[in-house]
């Protein structure tokens, strides 16, 4: 009897399979309940239906389902707010152009860009990170790396003859017809014709004289030259295209061992005591750099740790960040880690143009983003021509 009712059972539901929205069905056969929007699951569908509940505050649930209340993000310090959460959806806050915001992890992410033959599907901004499609039937994108949806292709003229048809990753290829350089007399005759180069077209009767410079005379009947330079045109495209994608092979290669050696450094230690060396020249034991930090009991001091790195000046700000970005030794994602921040998060930094700059907006978008603290940072990682960029804009710094 109970192998019946499990064939019954499995009946019913390839019978109703299609009526039931989830999918999902109970022991007893009974279809499961989707949780709507706004509301969590609360008991899993199994013996009995599934159980939902309202989200409570600080939760959210975006569309129906079998998932349980998410929990809302909370936007960084000194990000405007354009939406608080609400049941149905989750906080929006407003980054900066050419980012947006990644509520996994609290922060402004550089957006994406599209791979060469895709399109924009959807923008970046406050809906999220840029969404991509590969062009279809009809349209195209020849950037590298492209920030535009695709276009559509061009249509050849009557006048033209299609060399290569278009592609997800270039245009339609189109050439005229007729090159003046090819033509042939009307008559079939050399004489009547004004030839590249030559003096004119000679009077009936009148022998041509023996040309100065080459020229170009048609031997093949019909359009067998047009051909034949048509093919020379597309032979010269296809080997520039083959030049271009060796020397960015060559270039990705060797941006990957740059990119391992940087990934070894930040593994390895330095030893305890090195000597670092500014760009004025002076040398600096890291300990002494460490001793030479403000201290807490002064006024002084303390109003210098105490500052905010959000309101230094947007010249030394620069100053800063062109030096983490492109100064030998460590650099920006060696900051970073002293400041905190997991690999994945340098990750997503290393996305934009300029990371470092992302990095110290981020970071300066913290509570406690003080000079104190990125002094110390720059001290950990031994980087004393930033400190003097930082608290020195004016002339170097003097160690006695």
């Amino acid at each position: 009897m109970r192998p019946f009712v499990v064939c019954a059972l499995l009946l019913l539901k390839v019978t109703l399979g299609n009526a039931c929205a989830s999918g999902e069905f109970t022991e007893s056969g009974q279809c499961c309940s989707l949780c709507p929007a706004g509301f969590g699951v609360v008991v899993d569908c199994g013996k009995e239906d599934t159980q939902c509940a309202p989200c409570p505050r600080g939760t959210f649930s975006p569309s129906e389902g079998f998932e349980r209340c998410l929990p809302c993000a909370r936007c960084p310090f000194s990000v405007p707010t354009v939406a608080s959460c609400s049941a149905t959806s989750n906080t929006q806050c407003e980054c900066d152009n050419g980012y947006f915001f990644l509520s996994s992890h609290n922060l402004c992410a550089p957006c994406s860009r599209c791979a060469h033959g895709e399109g924009v599907a959807r923008e970046c901004g406050l809906q999220g990170d840029t969404v991509c499609q590969i062009c279809g039937a009809g349209t195209f994108s020849e950037d590298l790396v492209s920030t535009k949806p695709c276009q559509k292709c061009t249509q050849c003229s009557d006048s033209e003859v299609e060399i290569r048809p278009c592609m997800p990753n270039s245009d339609t290829l189109c050439m005229d017809k007729k090159l003046d350089i090819l033509s042939r007399p009307a008559d079939g005759t050399r004489d009547a014709t004004r030839w590249p180069g030559g003096d004119g077209a000679m009077e009936d009767g009148e022998s041509s004289p023996a040309p100065e410079t080459p020229k170009f005379t048609p031997q093949d009947p019909g359009d067998s030259n047009n051909i034949l330079a048509y093919m020379s045109v597309l032979a010269a495209v296809v080997l520039g295209l083959l030049v271009y994608v060796a020397y960015k092979c060559w270039r990705s290669c060797k941006q990957k061992k740059a990119l391992s050696k940087a990934r070894a450094a930040e593994l390895g230690n330095p030893p305890e005591g090195e000597k670092l060396q500014s760009d004025s020249g002076v040398f600096l034991d890291s300990y002494s750099l460490q001793d030479n930090q403000p201290s807490k009991g002064t006024k002084r001091d303390s109003k210098q740790d105490n500052r905010l790195y959000i309101n230094l000046p947007p010249h030394r700000q620069q100053e800063v960040e062109r030096l983490l970005q492109e100064g030998s030794g460590r650099g920006w994602r060696h900051l970073g880690a002293a400041l905190g921040y997991e690999p994945e998060q340098l990750d997503l930094f290393g996305r934009g143009e300029a990371p470092a700059h992302t990095l110290l907006s981020n970071w300066a978008q913290k509570e406690g983003s003080t000079l104190g603290l990125l002094c110390s940072a720059l001290a950990r990682i031994e980087r004393p021509d930033v400190l003097t960029a930082l608290n020195s804009p004016t002339q170097g710094v003097s160690v006695v």
